[in-house]
């Protein structure tokens, strides 16, 4: 018993950890300008449509980005039923703290917004590959899904498409919406949030996920910890020497 009681919390401090290196990367690709990823996309325009707005709420991108969470379980609740596992409210515990994390990130990475086109690509570039990364890891950890995943795996539940596919009709129903948004609140289409690295971002992520899955055997090595840290750290180093 106290051994599961540990690895459980141990296993959701390495998924905290794994969040907040996804929402950095979330927030680097923000201030890239050239385009953010797919599931900020319509938090973003919310957040800009409130600063000019009054019929919009100020809110920042992370507390929309709570919102848009809590709608992604409430579609899961209302295409799955009964078939809908009540474990997976747990989602929007995790929504909260991806939204939370990225309103932090988002302050401290302030300091990369620049005029410079090269700058600009490369911090869009390096957001991509720090978002993969953390999704990489968020997947190992192996616990409640994160909403926008969650609504993905309802629709391929009930529709029998496979998943990757759903995936991809997923992210470009949310590109769409949000370029909607962006006509109706904004007025025009705005680059900076849906531009040519949120299409980047739609390829690239993925790609990262897939290649860094191969190499995360010190992950999987931190999160099998058990009590008796002698032997943890006896294993963990073994580990990593081979």
């Amino acid at each position: 018993m106290k051994n599961r009681i540990v690895s459980f919390i141990w296993q959701h401090i390495l998924l905290l950890a794994s969040l907040y290196v996804m929402t950095l990367g979330v927030a680097v690709c923000v201030r890239s300008q050239l385009g953010s990823s797919v599931i900020s996309t319509i938090p973003y325009v919310m957040a800009c449509a409130g600063e000019f707005m009054e019929e919009v709420p100020s809110w920042t991108i992370g507390t929309y980005t709570i919102m848009m969470n809590a709608i992604f379980v409430v579609a899961q609740i209302l295409i799955l039923r009964r078939d809908f596992e009540w474990v997976q409210l747990f989602q929007l515990v995790i929504g909260f703290f991806f939204g939370m994390l990225i309103d932090l990130n988002m302050y401290l990475t302030e300091w990369l917004l620049s005029d410079n086109l090269i700058v600009n690509a490369l911090v869009q570039a390096s957001g991509c590959t720090i978002l993969g990364i953390g999704i990489a890891m968020e997947v190992k950890c192996g616990s409640v899904t994160m909403p926008g995943e969650g609504i993905t795996i309802a629709i391929h539940k009930v529709t029998g498409l496979e998943f990757p596919k759903a995936k991809i009709r997923v992210d470009t129903s949310l590109v769409i919406m949000a370029v909607i948004l962006c006509f109706i609140l904004l007025g025009s289409w705005q680059w900076q949030i849906v531009g040519a690295g949120t299409l980047f971002a739609m390829v690239y992520v993925g790609m990262v996920v897939r290649t860094v899955n191969k190499h995360l055997g010190w992950f999987d090595s931190i999160l099998a910890y058990q009590p008796g840290f002698r032997k943890y750290v006896y294993g963990l180093a073994k580990h990593i020497k081979h």
